[in-house]
């Protein structure tokens, strides 16, 4: 089950109390105080595990508390603290204050840490107090409470590539050809409801991350449909490819939606490095094949066994390829044509 947000509420340890003590042994009757501080409250700290691709265990275990301090004891005896608690969560989790709506921290990197809440500071104990003028004080204090929170977390998937298309579009049966990625593929609308990811091979030690989300419908950025829950896992990626079905309607028709639905959801989005991908290409005789890339207003040169090497075709300013993730024709230049989009890049901050 993917699960990509949740609220839970982390409370930190509350600091252990001093302690009021006064020395006594044989021959010292009326030692001085010897009361020793309460230890600090344990901290919960948030961290990422390579190994988690969910916050399914988060939303699962919603509550998380540290340990409490211990109290000081005699003989200056500070208490132990109490322990922090490890919560692990996917790389690409945003944690934000559910209360404020303050970001707090976006952990991204493996190991990460961030301290969602902080332990309580222990008490001082008696012997803290002495003065010139108070000898024996019988002051102590108690520990400080721990902070707590509700956080919401939010996963943003992080990938180099991202497939965005119209439901149907092929885009998990892309994924699944050129990864290692399993998805759900069926000849109907809407069959991918959760994101997938799957790692593609570039050739040599070359390799990338591939994205692919549910199909887009207009009014998606507005709220419409299913693919607005899961645009905010586009927003890492460095490359986007836009899939539309070479049998259904103009490549520019569909282009213009899909940008628009982004757009709708982030600006920057359309600053990427993208493409266009015409899907299905199996499905169109040989004979016929530039005939439907005209409809389109795509050149000849989009096909694979035409695609130059070097500078590929443009639509719309956007390089654009044919291809067949059935057949596989077109994938060793699509291959190519992601490594170019790749290297002309940076990964975003």
């Amino acid at each position: 089950m993917f699960v990509d947000t949740t609220t839970i509420e982390v409370t930190a340890g509350t600091g252990g109390s001093g302690c009021v003590s006064f020395r006594r042994e044989k021959f010292i009757p009326r030692g001085g105080p010897d009361g020793g501080d309460g230890g600090h409250g344990g901290d919960v700290v948030l961290e990422v595990d390579p190994h988690m691709r969910t916050l399914l265990d988060r939303k699962r275990h919603p509550h998380v508390k540290a340990a409490r301090g211990q109290h000081g004891q005699g003989n200056n005896r500070t208490g132990a603290g109490g322990g922090d608690v490890v919560v692990l969560v996917p790389a690409g989790t945003v944690v934000w204050d559910a209360e404020s709506g303050e970001r707090l921290a976006d952990l991204t990197a493996t190991d990460q840490r961030f301290v969602a809440a902080r332990g309580g500071r222990g008490g001082r104990g008696n012997a803290r107090f002495v003065s010139s003028v108070n000898q024996a004080p019988r002051q102590w204090e108690p520990g400080e409470e721990g902070q707590q929170r509700t956080l919401r977390l939010e996963l943003k998937l992080i990938a180099d590539v991202g497939l965005v298309g119209r439901p149907n579009a092929g885009k998990s049966t892309l994924l699944s050809r050129v990864t290692e990625a399993r998805p759900k593929i069926a000849s109907y609308p809407f069959t991918t409801l959760a994101p997938n990811l799957g790692i593609m091979a570039l050739g040599g030690h070359a390799s990338c991350v591939v994205a692919d989300i549910p199909g887009l419908i207009e009014g998606a950025g507005s709220g419409k449909g299913l693919g607005t829950e899961f645009l905010r896992h586009i927003e890492r990626t460095r490359v986007l490819l836009f899939l539309v079905d070479l049998l259904v309607e103009p490549a520019a028709e569909t282009l213009d939606m899909l940008r628009t639905e982004l757009r709708e959801h982030s600006e920057a989005l359309l600053e990427r490095p993208a493409a266009l991908l015409l899907t299905k290409l199996d499905l169109v005789a040989a004979g016929d094949r530039e005939e439907w890339l005209a409809l389109h207003g795509l050149p000849p040169e989009a096909l694979p066994d035409r695609f130059p090497a070097d500078d590929p075709p443009r639509v719309e300013d956007l390089p654009c390829l044919a291809c067949s993730a059935q057949s596989g024709e077109g994938l060793d230049q699509l291959g190519r044509l992601i490594g170019h989009l790749l290297d002309a890049t940076a990964p975003p901050s």
